[in-house]
Formats: C-alpha cells, sequence, structure tokens
C-alpha cells in the first residue's frame, strides 16, 4: 500500500498524525507523510487515518 496526502486540500488538523505518528508527521503547516511505503502493520491504522481526515487530503494507492 502506498499513501500521500493532497496538500491542496489538507488544512493541517493533525488528526492523521494523532492516529497513525509512524507513517504521519506534522509539516509547517500541513501534515506530511514519512514513507509513502506504508509497512503491512500500519495498514488499517492508515486507513483509519484516511477515513478520518475531515478534507479527504488522504489518498491510499
Amino acid at each position: 500500500m502506498k499513501v500521500r496526502i493532497d496538500e491542496e486540500l489538507c488544512t493541517g488538523c493533525g488528526l492523521c498524525v494523532d492516529i497513525c505518528p509512524e507513517i504521519f508527521e506534522m509539516g509547517e503547516t500541513v501534515s506530511k507523510v514519512k514513507s509513502s511505503n506504508v509497512p503491512p502493520e500500519y495498514e488499517e491504522k492508515v486507513k483509519e487515518a484516511a477515513e478520518s481526515c475531515p478534507v479527504e487530503a488522504i489518498i491510499i494507492e
């Protein structure tokens, strides 16, 4: 699984970081992905973060 954040949509609320800090981190104004390749043990948390994102900025590929 791969994940990325649409920086045009991201509001920097930090919810993804709260849910899965192993993959997401806060940048200056928006969230960032630490590693676009998601290890299997974090796939469920990444899916939860994507579903919880208020602006649907997290894209799973």
